[in-house]
């Protein structure tokens, strides 16, 4: 529809510097947020992987609005750390409400799931995370740095 994924990419991010594989710090490997991820069968799928996916501990680095009908949707960026000592630049594409934008604060540290087979930087939210799992999965990590 809209010509190669490339072509689509770079006009992405002629029309969004601020969602630009450069800004967002990923590397060229990132495919890429989705102008609307409802229209993308690749993004559904995506999400709902995601949902399934392994817990880790994102702590907040940036976020940008990506569009404000209804409740918001932002790209967030998180510094990622995973139970298995993995660190990675991770974006989760969420729609908020704006009690929850307004709570953002950078450096905050937040529960996020990711795909370990998949490592494509696109982390979620793990907003069903049980608070203890998250817990032992933090004095896990800090453990680790303190060695």
């Amino acid at each position: 529809m809209f010509g190669s994924k490339k072509k689509l990419n770079d006009l992405m991010a002629q029309l969004r510097p601020d969602l630009s594989r450069e800004s967002l710090g990923v590397g060229p490997a990132f495919p890429g947020v989705a102008p609307n991820p409802l229209l993308s069968g690749e993004a559904r799928k995506r999400t709902v992987e995601l949902r399934m996916g392994a817990l880790a501990l994102g702590v907040l680095v940036d976020w940008r609005e990506v569009s404000s009908d209804g409740s918001p949707r932002v790209v967030l960026m998180f510094d990622v750390e995973t139970a298995g000592g993995i660190s990675f630049r991770g974006i989760a594409d969420e729609d908020l409400t704006i009690t929850e934008l307004t709570r953002l604060a950078p450096g905050q540290t937040l529960p996020v799931r990711y795909r370990p087979a998949v490592m494509d930087h696109y982390v979620a939210l793990a907003r069903d995370a049980d608070p203890a799992h998250v817990q032992r999965l933090s004095d896990e990590i800090a453990s680790r740095k303190r060695t």
